[in-house]
C-alpha cells in the first residue's frame, strides 16, 4: 500500500498549496482572533473536505447531480465571500485590551459555531472543492480496481490525503499566531482592509468564472 500512501501525500500537497479563498481566511481568522478561532475554522474546512468524499466515494451519482447545478453552487459561493469581504472591509473592528494591544478575544459556543460554520460553508460553496474532489475520486475509483484490495486503497489514499491537508492547515494557524504577536492593532486594520478586498475579488473572480466558463465544464 505504499503507492497509494505517496499519492495521498500528493495529494494532500496539491490541495494544502492551491491558492484560494480558504488559505486567506485561515490565515485572516487566526491573526485577528488568535490560534483557538483558526484551529475552529480549520475544523470546519475539514468536515466539509470529508463530507465531499465521503459522498464522492458512496453516492456518485447524487454528487454528479450536484454538479448539474453548479451555477446555483458558484453564485452562492460567490455571495458568501462578498459578503464576508464587505463585512472584513468595512465593519470589521480591532479589538484592544487596556494598554492598546490586540486583545485575546473569549469566544461563546455560538462564537465557536459560528467560525466552525463560516469554515465548512466558504470550502462547501467553491466549485472548483467540488471538481477536485469528482475528478480524483473517479481516477482513485478506477486505479483501486487494479489493487488487491481496493476499499482498503481508497481509504488509505483519501484519509492520508485529508490529514496532511488539516495539518498543514493547522502548519498554517500557528505560523499566522505567531505573526499575530508582532503586529499592532493599526497593522492589523490594514490586514483586515487587504484581506477584505481579496476576499470580494475571489468572490467577483467566481461568480464571473462560472457565468462566462460554466458551461465548459460540463
Amino acid at each position: 500500500m505504499t503507492a497509494a500512501l505517496i499519492k495521498g501525500l500528493l495529494l494532500g500537497l496539491i490541495l494544502s498549496i492551491s491558492v484560494g479563498p480558504v488559505i486567506f481566511a485561515i490565515i485572516k481568522q487566526s491573526i485577528n482572533n488568535g490560534h483557538k478561532a483558526g484551529y475552529i475554522f480549520v475544523a470546519g474546512v475539514s468536515a466539509s473536505d470529508i463530507l465531499l468524499v465521503v459522498v464522492c466515494n458512496l453516492f456518485t451519482a447524487l454528487f454528479a447531480r450536484a454538479l448539474t447545478h453548479q451555477t446555483f453552487i458558484a453564485v452562492a459561493g460567490s455571495v458568501f465571500l462578498v459578503g464576508v469581504g464587505i463585512y472584513t472591509l468595512f465593519f470589521k473592528k480591532v479589538s484592544t485590551d487596556e494598554e492598546n494591544r490586540i486583545a485575546n478575544k473569549k469566544f461563546r459556543k455560538r462564537d465557536m459555531a459560528a467560525i466552525f460554520l463560516s469554515g465548512f460553508f466558504m470550502n462547501m460553496l467553491n466549485p472548483a472543492v467540488f471538481l477536485f474532489w469528482f475528478a480524483w475520486t473517479a481516477a482513485i475509483l478506477a486505479d483501486s480496481q487494479s489493487a488487491p484490495h481496493p476499499f482498503e486503497y481508497r481509504l488509505i489514499v483519501f484519509g492520508t490525503c485529508l490529514l496532511f491537508v488539516l495539518l498543514a492547515d493547522i502548519l498554517k494557524v500557528v505560523l499566522a499566531g505567531k505573526l499575530r504577536s508582532k503586529l499592532t492593532p493599526r497593522n492589523l486594520h490594514y490586514i483586515n482592509k487587504i484581506s477584505g478586498l481579496i476576499l470580494i475579488g475571489f468572490g467577483i473572480a467566481l461568480c464571473w468564472g462560472i457565468l462566462t466558463y460554466g458551461d465548459k465544464l460540463k
